[in-house]
């Protein structure tokens, strides 16, 4: 296992880093390197200014551009660390600012890897937005200070290899009965206490997600892991958060986007022009994956359709760490692995080491953050997109979920479930479209107003119905059986059902069919409605008088059987059922058969049943009396309830004019709103165009510029002042004084701070660096639209081509210098040798203007290449034209020559060819010359041959011209030369030193 502890640290925290983890433990802390081997059980640092990744076990740095700086490089480390090392691998995400390294937390754990974040202590940590966002993801096995991590590393060292399980080894295609045995136990607990089942989960990586729980926890063997588990419902839900990782990917389930992409998608924009609206919930959205990946699939849609429909997608969680994620829209390269690479380059541009979704894609989605429990849903939605959320809610969560999504949606409107959701309680709000795939539809309510659920209704003002709601939670079925069955069970034991006191049944007991029927239409509770009717006269007064006396009540009915004469005495009793005294009085209704009544058969008979009929009689007059008495008093009631209603009738006129006043100005706000939108959009848009243009004219210009307050904290800077400077950008915001650069520049604070106060701008040449670039610094005041100084600008111009100008101009200058006085020397040493070999002033002056010429050709030549190298061919050829060309041959490679051999081989060639004129080959119309030369081993091998001339008698004397050739060539450093004149014609030979 390879720990990793991934973030920026300067070499002076790097080292402290090392000392603090040295003293509790023996890992080696290292800085990465590139191409580094990743060894087991080290501990890397990322340095500063390089981005991290892990290929084939090795390590490998790219530098930073400056100008599109990676501005997430722990997510690029992380995801590429998980891809490499999988399982083994450890994420570590200490202080730091923004939301870094929390999409890189989640590859690590869908791979089987472990994760910490350093969690607040008395020291720390400085900047705790990165650990933070890491831990709201719940992603992290261990949020533990900084100090505590050593030993849990440790820890894992020890136990990586120490679990064991049945299943991880077993080859594909096969399987392992004792695996299988195993998940079906695990699942049973998962599903007992998380209310999902996973024993259709894939065998291998169900163990893996086990053992990897099984080296967070230090646990050995299964049978201790099962044992925590059936003791601790805390790790229940952790290994059911552990199963469901990897719920967020980029059209995760991809044949389930495909069925939605071909059977919903179009139908949303089928038949809406440019001016309507489509309009999208994503409930739940996590990081984004999702909602970009519906944004996309609109979009491909949309590119077919000659005037697309406005779309709206609106992606709503209560993460908000998650959220800011989401609105960058910036993602690792490996959350995009599975994504197809057209797609991927079509709607997304790469970004340092990462990739944004691109404008057309983010400005479809708006993210805010919202409770799908408690905050009011959205409404008049087209589809809602709601994968794997609903696995995290109970049964009463979803069952109030499900309706606010029917209520969110138009009529007709598609739902879009993760596999392993569905509505099975709610069909009535929605129909199936494709059950596998998990797509529904909503159902039509015949015309009725959609109302909010239970529970998001009461928020509207239905307080009697979240009343009504809260009763029944309270008395739940379970406990109201319990109390009822004992009290009925000691007393009485016949059918029995339990009512409130408006009659409403909230338990029914098992043998209450031959007592009620099911009546035909709505389903209805009210147990008037069920009893038999010659029941309901009876038991109403009953129960009225068991409420009034809150005492028991009996009486005896006739219920005649259907098809017999004969019929049925049956007793009713009605008595308050026991209870606390603060919750509402219920009541237990019990049904006794009391046997068979038949026709009297003797006189006696008679008389006794006609006595009890009298009885009956009388009573009846009276219940009778009473009912009367009581529907007068309920017709007074009546009437004055009319009364008020009437009343409120009124009031709700009144309120109902004012709501439609209320409208037609919500109507106009909403217009003025909607023009303010329309501004406000292109604002944004002409200030989006300015700021891209202001980036493009930062990085074309290449001029190192900072933008400082009047604290000289960092507004902002240029791409080229990152390098210099080493900025970033989480620099801005920092104090300037903070700033270590690579320029040497030692007073420059002092004379931000003097152009701050004095508002003068000031230049100054620094010194030329290592490399030779060296820059020009102006310093200016930042001067506010009222023309106060509000800041210092700082700007940096690269004069290296003018600084090495200048020293070229001084060293030619010197070079010059040099060059007039040597020629001034020769000319003088020209004239004098001229002077005394010839008589004549005519021949004095012929022979002095020949050379004088000659010279005057070689520093034309040099003055042509700034007197750096000239060709050797361009030498001869412009000697030779003065002389003749077409009968001088020339052979040789292309070879040039300093300005001092040059000269002195100009003047060699110039003499030789004057005395060719003379008295050798050039003398007559045959005579020819050959100019050779070749390079050997870095010398040059010289030849001139003269061919076809006169003959040439001995010579007695050296004239001045071979004089002058011999001292021209001999004074080059390192030359040799040698001048013959055999009689065929003179012979010039010469080998000097080249330079590469």
């Amino acid at each position: 296992m390879a720990f990793i502890i991934v973030t920026h640290l300067s070499p002076e925290r790097t080292s402290l880093l090392h000392e603090v983890i040295s003293r509790y433990t023996k890992l080696p802390v290292q800085v990465a390197e590139d191409q580094m081997h990743l060894r087991p059980h080290n501990i890397y640092v990322m340095p500063e200014g390089k981005i991290l990744t892990v290929k084939n076990g090795r390590l490998t740095l790219t530098d930073d551009n400056p100008a599109h700086r990676e501005r997430k490089p722990i997510d690029v480390f992380f995801a590429s660390l998980a891809a490499d090392q999988g399982e083994h691998a450890v994420g570590i995400v200490l202080s730091g600012g923004d939301g870094d390294g929390t999409l890189g937390i989640k590859v690590i754990k869908e791979h089987g890897g472990i994760t910490f974040a350093q969690s607040a202590d008395g020291s720390g940590p400085r900047n705790p937005e990165m650990p933070a966002s890491a831990m709201a993801s719940g992603l992290i096995d261990f949020a533990v200070p900084a100090e505590l991590m050593p030993r849990y590393l440790l820890q894992l060292q020890n136990g990586t290899d120490a679990v064991d399980l049945p299943g991880l080894e077993t080859p594909p295609g096969k399987e392992d009965s004792a695996a299988q045995r195993l998940q079906a136990e695990i699942s049973e607990l998962l599903r007992r206490h998380a209310g999902h089942d996973f024993s259709g989960y894939k065998n291998k990586t169900f163990m893996r997600r086990v053992a990897r729980r099984m080296k967070v926890l230090d646990l050995r063997t299964i049978d201790a892991y099962v044992a925590r588990l059936r003791d601790d419902k805390a790790e229940i839900m952790a290994l059911f958060r552990d199963l469901l990782i990897n719920v967020t990917n980029f059209f995760r389930d991809s044949e389930a986007f495909q069925c939605l992409n071909e059977t919903v998608i179009p139908k949303l924009l089928e038949g809406r022009g440019a001016s309507e609206r489509v309009r999208i919930w994503v409930p739940g959205c996590a990081t984004g994956e999702e909602v970009y990946s519906l944004a996309i699939l609109v979009l491909e849609q949309m590119e077919d359709l000659p005037a697309a429909p406005q779309v709206q997608i609106f992606a709503t969680d209560i993460d908000e760490q998650a959220l800011s994620v989401a609105r960058a829209g910036r993602y690792p390269e490996a959350l995009l692995a599975g994504m197809d690479p057209a797609r991927r380059a079509r709607y997304f541009r790469q970004d340092g080491a990462s990739y944004v979704v691109v404008k057309e894609v983010r400005e479809l989605c708006v993210f805010s953050p919202h409770s799908v429990i408690s905050d009011p849903p959205f409404s008049r939605m087209d589809l809602v997109s709601c994968r794997n959320l609903l696995i995290y809610l109970g049964v009463e969560l979803q069952s109030q979920v499900i309706p606010t999504f029917h209520y969110a949606l138009k009529p007709g409107g598609y739902l879009f479930l993760g596999t392993s959701e569905g509505v099975s309680r709610h069909t009535d709000l929605f129909a199936a479209l494709n059950k596998q795939h998990r797509i529904f539809q909503s159902r039509s309510t015949d015309g009725a107003p959609r109302r909010l659920p239970i529970g998001l209704d009461r928020l509207a003002g239905q307080h009697r119905i979240g009343e009504t709601a809260k009763r029944r939670a309270e008395t739940n079925d379970m406990r109201l059986r319990q109390r009822g069955e004992a009290q009925v069970l000691e007393r009485y034991a016949p059918a029995h059902v339990i009512v409130t006191s408006e009659g409403e049944i909230l338990h029914f007991s098992s043998n209450t069919g031959h007592i009620m029927k099911i009546p035909r239409g709505a389903p209805s509770r009210q147990l008037f409605d069920l009893v038999r009717p010659e029941l309901r006269v009876e038991l109403r007064a009953l129960l009225r008088q068991a409420m009034e006396t809150n005492k028991p009540a009996s009486r005896q009915v006739l219920m005649l059987e259907s098809g017999d004469a004969d019929g049925r005495m049956v007793g009713l009793t009605a008595e308050p059922l026991d209870g606390p005294d603060d919750e509402e009085t219920l009541y237990l209704v019990l049904f006794t058969l009391l046997g068979t009544w038949a026709q009297p058969a003797s006189v006696e008979e008679s008389g006794a049943i006609e006595e009890k009929m009298e009885l009956e009689l009388r009573d009846l007059r009276e219940r009778l009396q009473s009912t009367i008495e009581e529907y007068e008093t309920a017709l007074e009631e009546l009437k004055s309830s009319n009364e008020e209603l009437v009343s409120v009738n009124e009031e709700a006129q009144s309120t109902n004019e004012e709501l439609e006043a209320s409208k037609e100005e919500m109507q106009s706000l909403n217009e003025e709103l909607s023009t303010i939108n329309v501004e406000l959009s292109a604002s944004v848009e002409d200030l989006d165009r300015a700021n891209t243009d202001l980036k493009n004219l930062y990085a074309a210009t290449r001029i190192a510029t900072i933008f400082l307050d009047e604290a000289l904290v960092i507004r902002n800077f240029t791409p080229a002042a990152a390098s210099l400077f080493n900025l970033r950008e989480t620099d801005i915001g920092r104090p300037f004084t903070d700033l270590a650069g690579a320029l040497r520049y030692p007073d420059l604070q002092d004379r931000v701070k003097q152009v701050y106060r004095s508002g003068e701008a000031t230049e100054n040449k620094l010194p030329a660096r290592g490399d030779g670039t060296a820059y020009l610094s102006r310093l200016m005041p930042y001067r506010s639209q009222s023309g106060d100084i509000s800041g210092v600008i700082v700007t940096l111009v690269d004069i290296s081509s003018l600084a090495h100008a200048e020293e070229q101009q001084k060293l030619l200058i010197s070079e010059l210098n040099h060059r007039v006085k040597n020629m001034l020397a020769l000319v003088i040493s020209l004239t004098n040798s001229t002077h005394k070999t010839t008589d004549a002033p005519d021949q004095f002056l012929d022979k002095l203007l020949a050379r004088l010429h000659g010279m005057a050709r070689a520093y034309s030549l040099l003055s042509q290449s700034d007197w750096t190298r000239v060709s050797l061919k361009d030498v001869i050829r412009t000697e030779a034209q003065a002389f003749g060309a077409e009968r001088i041959e020339v052979q040789g490679p292309d070879v040039t020559l300093r300005p001092s051999q040059s000269l002195a081989l100009s003047m060699v060639i110039h003499e030789m060819a004057t005395n060719a004129v003379k008295y050798g080959a050039l003398s007559n119309d045959v005579g020819l010359v050959r100019i050779s030369w070749q390079v050997k081993e870095g010398r040059l091998e010289f030849h001139w041959r003269e061919e076809g001339g006169p003959e040439v008698p001995p010579l007695d004397r050296k004239g001045f011209g071979l004089t002058l050739i011999e001292g021209q060539l001999r004074s080059q450093p390192d030359t040799e030369a040698s001048v013959s004149f055999p009689p065929e014609g003179a012979l010039l030979e010469a080998s000097l030193p080249l330079e590469d």
